[in-house]
């Protein structure tokens, strides 16, 4: 609902000066014009005749006049991810920071809800728009390119956008690097270092992957199939998968886990849970992605951290550097220990 600042005036004054219809007016100073087919010269000439007459606009329709809205969109996965949720509050700090107002939206890797948030982010004529972790860039880069929107993708690269994205494959060679070393004489096959989660289709896991799998080669025990569980970064998922390992490996867990990204964690110290202290100890861990908490577990658990404040930071940059088409940055994470 509008505000009036002359308490006297109505739609229906602003429509009669104006010479068009109160719904006409309505749809202008709103800022539902494009839904309705009114022309933006309209709809201009309508917001500056509801201004002059002191009739308050909205900030969507003032919009129209400055050519910016001042609000800028971003895309995630999901809230419940720390990663994505420390990627939102850096967005909004970044936004604020700029004098924008951020709006977030999460589509849960939805490729029908991402495509429908990008067209509703549009008509409510959102400056410029980072599409976090898209299951589907390329339709989302093709849409924003249609409207001539600015974007860039984060996490998740664009073949035909630019892309901010963490050095998955490098951090997952740190990590298991730190692996190997716990685990000297580390042996191939069943019951060896075992990455556990994630989507192997997805860019980040497929590069942490490749990581895993060379950093492996290189000390010699060249992960087989049996060393290599990705099927979902599902928590319930990550559960029961662990505990099908365990009881493959006669009630015992592998030389060490990669656990790939604290969803999977959350499943896997789940099960953990309810093993003896003597079972967990031989074991060797480590977790894609970061919790502070982790430091206070009762094992080692070395971490990638990625650098969420950096990926933001580098979006905003692209977006005012203009910067459209192909290009592919890469952010190194850190190793916590």
């Amino acid at each position: 609902m509008n505000t009036r600042a002359n308490p006297k005036l109505t739609i229906h004054d602003v429509a009669a000066r104006a010479g068009a219809s109160a719904s006409t007016v309505s749809a202008a100073l709103n800022g539902t014009w494009r839904e309705r087919r009114i022309s933006p010269d309209t709809a201009e000439r309508i917001i500056a005749i509801a201004r002059d007459a002191g009739y308050s606009v909205n900030l969507q329709a003032r919009g129209l006049r400055k050519a910016r809205s001042g609000l800028v969109g971003l895309i995630l996965p999901e809230h419940a991810n720390r990663f994505f949720a420390d990627l939102a509050q850096a967005f909004s700090t970044e936004a604020r920071q700029r004098g924008l107002c951020p709006v977030i939206v999460a589509t849960e890797r939805n490729r029908d809800e991402e495509e429908q948030t990008v067209r509703q982010l549009i008509d409510y004529a959102v400056d410029s728009l980072l599409i976090a972790g898209a299951s589907a860039p390329e339709g989302l880069a093709a849409l924003c390119r249609d409207r001539a929107l600015p974007h860039v993708f984060l996490d998740q690269p664009c073949a035909g956008a630019p892309s901010v994205v963490s050095d998955n494959y490098q951090g997952a060679v740190d990590l298991t690097q730190v692996l190997l070393a716990a685990v000297p004489g580390a042996r191939q096959g069943l019951g060896g270092i075992t990455f556990l989660g994630g989507d192997a289709s997805l860019h980040a896991s497929s590069r942490r992957l490749a990581g895993f799998r060379d950093a492996m080669t290189a000390a010699g025990t060249a992960p087989d199939a049996a060393q290599i569980i990705a099927r979902s970064y599902d928590t319930d998922r990550a559960h029961d998968d662990l505990a099908a390992l365990h009881d493959r490996l006669g009630g015992r867990l592998p030389a060490g886990l990669l656990i790939n990204s604290l969803t999977v964690f959350e499943g896997a110290l789940r099960f953990l849970s309810r093993l003896p202290e003597d079972q967990i100890g031989a074991c060797a861990f480590a977790c894609y992605d970061y919790e502070p908490l982790g430091a206070h577990l009762r094992f080692p658990l070395p971490m990638v951290r990625q650098r969420h404040r950096s990926l933001v930071r580098r979006g905003f940059q692209l977006l005012d550097e203009g910067m459209t088409g192909p290009h592919l940055e890469m952010v190194r994470p850190e190793l916590y220990r």
